[in-house]
């Protein structure tokens, strides 16, 4: 998908987001990493995600892929 796609997400959907890594990977790492949760807000300036650890923005320089994905399992009880 190209950048544009994330832009048409609708807000509220699970998605996944491929972003370029801010941080400096060594050179045998991944350069992308993914954010995986709910999709909060969209703009011009990225996207907003809500993961299971917490509230991601990812700028809209950084997204590389972005696509909805299906709600998440249901938990079973142990």
């Amino acid at each position: 998908m190209t950048p544009a796609t994330w832009r048409s997400l609708p807000v509220g959907v699970r998605v996944v987001v491929r972003r370029i890594r801010d941080d400096d990977p060594a050179p045998d790492e991944p350069p992308y990493t993914d954010v995986l949760g709910e999709l909060l807000t969209v703009g011009d300036d990225g996207v907003l995600v809500r993961t299971r650890h917490g509230d991601v923005h990812v700028p809209a320089a950084d997204i590389v892929l972005s696509k909805q994905v299906p709600p998440a399992p249901t938990r079973r009880p142990r």
